[in-house]
């Protein structure tokens, strides 16, 4: 499958190449921190383990590798591999691995739940980054459901889990479980990310129940399989990314006092004379317009009671907007650069982009480098 996609991949940037891009000047040395900067992609993404990112690198895409670009410039920058579709859990364990070099460990309390090994790939011989401890922090972002599992690592890396720690002898019990390591992260920016979750599974039903019928729903579930080793549903990132589940999810997790968190919500949507909103064709890769299109129709209930009214309809082509703006009832202001505070969500203004936007775009190609250039000069002058 991997050889299928790197020759997919390869005839794609044959035809497609990688552009010559204007210069960005990063100004480093004006910078008073310079914490390692870790990228963990979306749903079906893919990073620097795999040796087809060097081909078609999921950050940056047809603009050259972002990471590349920002290595070369000072920026001691990665992008983390973990599991295509699996849950906000299993990609936080895989993620925490990555970033000690030591061997997955999805939990005791949780493997046997969810009924699939408790352990996964050794990374020690292979760690993301060179170190990672309070002294040296990280500044961490996730595009799409990247979102949702960088929040689910930070809540672990800060409070453990109490389940693992009662269900598991303390001699066996992974780091980070134990939790205390809030200090650990500097910052966390989100971009794009269903961190409300997404109506997508929805939006094609004429019943707002959880169900996998509907052109857009098919689509979702397509992209986002059950897990074929025997595990539950509920471990899964389509699970997760149901709004019932993952505001539940959300929730359940505090916004650290002594972390920046900043996020980038989408729209590539205007509204039509019936008030829905439409994706914008000229813009918005065709991958997306059916989806978006349901997306921008749609109003209902969900199962546990939440309303999805009109706010819910603009989008990126595969995420609510307003889901992406901040966890619902977490700490948030509009991003004021001059006053940007800890433990609060600064939530930028929305960007003109569909859902591959902020990594660089597909056929809508958007140039990128800018746009981080500018939040890592804003996270390192803090």
């Amino acid at each position: 499958m991997e050889k299928l996609l790197a020759l997919f991949m390869t005839i794609i940037m044959f035809f497609f190449p990688a552009k010559n891009l204007p210069e960005v000047d990063m100004e480093k040395d004006t910078m008073k921190t310079d914490y390692t900067y870790v990228f963990v992609h979306g749903l079906d993404g893919w990073g620097e383990y795999e040796f087809y990112y060097k081909l078609f690198p999921y950050w940056g895409v047809f603009g050259g590798d972002l990471m590349t670009y920002l290595r070369a410039r000072g920026i001691d920058a990665h992008g983390a591999s973990v599991n295509p579709t699996a849950s906000a859990w299993d990609r936080a364990c895989e993620l925490y691995a990555q970033l000690t070099g030591t061997r997955v460990d999805y939990g005791k309390e949780h493997s046997e739940r969810c009924h699939h090994a408790r352990y996964g790939k050794d990374y020690s011989c292979a760690p993301l980054i060179d170190s990672f401890s309070s002294e040296d922090k990280i500044n961490i972002l996730g595009h799409s459901f990247g979102g949702a599992t960088v929040l689910t690592f930070t809540e672990l890396m800060a409070n453990g889990s109490e389940a693992e720690r009662a269900a598991t002898d303390a001699a066996e019990l992974s780091p980070l479980f134990a939790g205390g390591k809030a200090d650990w992260i500097y910052s966390v920016t989100t971009l794009s990310a269903p961190l409300n979750g997404t109506t997508a599974y929805d939006a094609g039903d004429s019943a707002p129940k959880l169900s996998k019928t509907g052109a857009t729903t098919t689509f979702f579930y397509a992209v986002t399989p059950s897990p074929l080793d025997g595990r539950i549903e509920e471990d899964s990132a389509a699970y997760d990314m149901h709004v019932d589940n993952a505001v539940k999810m959300v929730q359940g997790f505090e916004t650290l006092s002594n972390v920046y968190y900043f996020s980038i919500p989408t729209c590539m949507t205007d509204l039509d004379a019936n008030g829905n909103s439409v994706p914008d064709k000229k813009h918005m890769e065709v991958l997306f317009q059916t989806a978006s299109e349901a997306i921008g129709s749609y109003t209902g209930v969900t199962p546990g009671g939440i309303e999805l009214d009109e706010s819910w309809q603009p989008n990126d082509g595969l995420v609510n907007t307003i889901s992406a703006r901040a966890p619902f009832g977490a700490p948030q202001q509009e991003l004021d650069r001059d006053n940007v505070q800890p433990g609060v969500w600064n939530v930028f203004p929305t960007y003109r982009g569909d859902h591959m936007a902020l990594e660089g775009g597909l056929v809508k190609t958007n140039e990128i480098r800018q746009l981080y250039a500018d939040l890592i000069k804003l996270i390192n002058n803090l």
